[in-house]
């Protein structure tokens, strides 16, 4: 309950940053209003880009509108409709706010590129009327490197996608070396775009001229490269794979953003502090949330993980043993530092009980016959890999490779249940799968029957060594070594005489 009145005041200083993001938008938005030929706003700026950049790749001022009005967006959204495909692209502020949202939505059909301006229309909620435009099966939406862009339109817009299209997704599945969207752009079109303004701080208005260029320029291309590699796709029949992929896309969910309790757990190096260093840790790791909660910036900004780490095994109790930890600013400790040292005195009344397993999606235990099982289908991904040019991880990660292996799947069927594996995976790959672990399966029990058999022949061969008999079987002989050696030495001791005898008597 206390975390979440915390988000609810932190959430409510970030509404009144927007409304003064808002205003300053607008009044920086009126000059590039100005800008734009004719009357009617996107109406006429139809025709007013040609199909690219400069000469240089960068998108000039002409070459796009800004949308920062409900009006434009309702109009726009309507233009958009009546095209077959759109290229989108989003900047987000997740490197500057602890909340982080869209808050550029780049627009381009074949004439017109088009920059919307979430913040200054009232924040990303009023992006609502793209909704028809994402849902619509006439409308093919292009992205690169779309999971991130559909997982924030979804979160913040509540968007729903049907016709995708992700040109990084493509350049995998077609083996490109290089599939970021800088490098396929300056193969294709040999055109390098910038990369200057790729840690920018979209939250911040106005926007400046580079930053309104670097973001127009990423989707000006973008219709022009998805054709090029759709053509490509068709040639190596991996079409239909590609479309498998986007429709995982489409319907992919994820859950609501949660605080990690456990999250310090996660620091390199976490596990092996002590219990009162790790206890600390923990004291640090909540104090950095709350405060980066309360002033709407990234916990990494706060503090780093090194400085926590160097804090936890520092133990200061003082602000002047504080402040002579690497890592810790005069302002750090002007601001934090009575509540850092607070934290450490809190964690050495109370060290650290035994570390709780945390949940991951790491690799789960295998037994020895898995495991074999696994190395006969890594042995089968590398060489089919390389004959079909595609990086190992794209044509089967490991997740799935292990999940295959603890199937051990005796028909493609079984092959169809494993949330893991691709469907178009599946499709193309499940026979030679199968026959791969048939192959190894039948390998191992052919070599567990024949050690069996080595095993049986062992002990009769070794009997006349004295190994491989039963218990019963060695007090058998021991007992018939000590009667012969009992006999032996009666008849010593019949030769010696009768006082010996007597005496030994």
């Amino acid at each position: 309950m206390a975390d979440q009145s915390k988000k609810s005041s932190s959430a409510g200083s970030s509404s009144q940053r927007k409304t003064n993001e808002k205003s300053r938008s607008s009044r920086s938005s009126s000059s590039a209003r100005s800008s734009k030929s004719g009357s009617g706003g996107t109406k006429s700026g139809s025709s007013s880009r040609k199909a690219s950049a400069g000469p240089d790749g960068v998108a000039q001022r002409s070459d796009f509108e800004i949308i920062d009005t409900v009006e434009e967006l309702e109009d726009l959204a309507k233009l958009l409709m009546k095209e077959d495909v759109v290229a989108f692209d989003t900047e987000a502020d997740s490197f500057y706010h602890y909340f982080d949202k869209v808050c550029l939505v780049q627009v381009a059909t074949r004439k017109t590129c088009w920059l919307l301006d979430p913040l200054a229309l009232g924040g990303p909620d009023k992006l609502a009327p793209l909704a028809p435009v994402f849902s619509s099966p006439k409308v093919r939406v292009l992205f690169h490197a779309a999971e991130y862009d559909i997982y924030v339109l979804k979160r913040d817009c509540g968007f729903e996608f049907t016709n995708l299209f992700d040109t990084m997704v493509s350049a995998q599945l077609l083996g490109y070396p290089a599939i970021g969207l800088a490098a396929l752009i300056e193969k294709h079109f040999g055109v390098s775009l910038p990369k200057d303004e790729q840690r920018s701080d979209w939250s911040r208005r106005p926007l400046t001229e580079k930053q309104l260029s670097y973001a127009a320029s990423d989707v000006l291309y973008l219709i022009k490269l998805a054709e090029t590699l759709e053509k490509e796709l068709k040639k190596a029949k991996r079409l239909d794979w590609a479309m498998d992929e986007f429709e995982t896309l489409c319907g992919r969910r994820w859950p609501d953003r949660e605080f990690d309790e456990l999250g310090y757990l996660r620091i390199k190096g976490a596990r092996s502090l002590e219990p009162t260093e790790l206890a600390i840790l923990r004291e640090l790791y909540l104090l950095r949330d709350l405060r980066a909660r309360d002033i709407d910036r990234p916990p990494f900004k706060v503090l780093g993980n090194r400085t926590l780490l160097e804090i936890s095994r520092s133990q200061p109790t003082d602000l002047d043993s504080l402040g002579e930890i690497k890592g810790i600013t005069d302002l750090i400790l002007k601001r934090l530092g009575k509540d850092l040292v607070s934290s450490v005195k809190k964690g050495l009344r109370k060290p650290h009980g035994p570390i709780p397993r945390l949940e991951t999606s790491g690799r789960r235990r295998m037994d020895r016959k898995t495991e074999k099982r696994l190395g006969a289908l890594k042995d089968w991904r590398g060489p089919r890999a390389e004959a079909l040019k595609l990086d190992p991880g794209v044509l089967c990660p490991n997740a799935a490779l292990e999940a295959i292996a603890l199937a051990a799947p005796t028909s493609a069927k079984d092959l169809k249940g494993l949330p893991e594996l691709k469907s178009w995976f599946v499709r193309e790959f499940a026979e030679e799968i199968v026959g791969v672990v048939e192959r190894h399966d039948a390998d191992v029990a052919s070599e567990a029957e024949k050690e069996d058999g080595e095993e049986t022949e062992k002990p009769k061969r070794s009997r006349r060594g004295g190994r491989g008999r039963s218990g019963a079987s060695r007090a058998k002989k021991r007992a018939r070594r000590a009667r012969k050696k009992a006999e032996a030495e009666g008849s010593a001791r019949e030769a010696a005489g009768p006082s010996k005898t007597k005496t030994e008597d």
